[in-house]
């Protein structure tokens, strides 16, 4: 079975840079909305004097977006494609991302640096996560946030890929999954004190962005990326996703988690 290597990602960028982000769904703001709630902007105004870095560049747009609210941000990728779709997004919008082109695993930052590292889609690619996570700690600011967002265990999603990662067809080569507590275990497990879980169901369903995309791909037909709702079906919705969204067994049901961690103030101990 391949790995993925940087030539792997340099070529999944590539290709990257034809396609309309418009297009391409995001995660809807998740991880901007769980580092500005850490800062309560209410209170503050912005994100200005807060430091923070993202390792594994992605497409840039939650660091635009955190750089829109005033953060200093900066973003890591060992591949310049990355780096170059964050930069291209961070002009279009007019504010500064600082990209850096270097190595997880061995950062080269400072100890002490940033006030929050975070990352979404990237430790599932290791098969050993720790050495990241301890890098992603080291340069962390004494009582800064650490914020991991990855895919979980138990989704109909997870089931689809292993599919395709038996049969050598997965884009990223080999990739794992985690449980919440399983997360929340490593975490704690490296020092961290544990902040916050969070989970977050698609929207629209895996099985709408499935069929839009097929659709398009084989019959060049094009649906609306967000489907308008039925009022009775979204009312429904809605009540069941503030019920069932605040039990500890939903995060258990979505197809990506987080969890937030916080290094401990110098001097505590661990």
């Amino acid at each position: 079975m391949r790995t993925s290597t940087p030539e792997h990602w340099q070529r999944f960028w590539d290709q990257a840079e034809a396609i309309d982000l418009d297009e391409v769904y995001d995660n809807d703001g998740r991880l901007v909305r769980e580092i500005t709630r850490l800062y309560d902007l209410d209170a503050r105004g912005d994100l200005g004097g807060i430091r923070i870095l993202e390792v594994g560049a992605g497409s840039g747009r939650d660091a635009v977006a955190l750089a829109r609210a005033g953060a200093e941000v900066v973003t890591l990728d060992y591949v310049r494609g990355s780096l170059d779709l964050t930069a291209g997004a961070a002009a279009e919008a007019g504010v500064t991302v600082f990209p850096v082109c270097g190595d997880g695993l061995a950062s080269g930052f400072g100890d002490g640096t940033f006030d929050v590292v975070f990352h979404q889609g990237l430790l599932e690619h290791f098969r050993d996560p720790l050495p990241l996570l301890q890098d992603n700690i080291r340069i962390l600011k004494p009582g800064g946030y650490l914020v991991v967002d990855v895919p979980q265990t138990f989704h109909y999603y997870t089931l689809g890929k292993q599919v395709l990662i038996a049969l050598n067809r997965w884009f990223a080569g080999w990739e794992t999954q985690f449980t919440v507590g399983h997360l929340e275990r490593i975490m704690a497990g490296q020092g961290l004190e544990p902040v916050r879980s969070y989970g977050d169901w698609m929207v629209p369903g895996l099985w709408y962005r499935a069929l839009r995309k097929i659709l398009v791909t084989r019959l060049g037909w094009k649906l609306p990326m967000h489907p308008e709702p039925i009022p009775p079906l979204a009312r429904l919705d809605r009540k069941w996703r503030r019920w069932f969204g605040t039990k500890r067994l939903a995060l258990y049901t979505t197809p990506t988690i987080g969890v937030i961690g916080r290094k401990p103030l110098a001097g505590r101990d661990h």
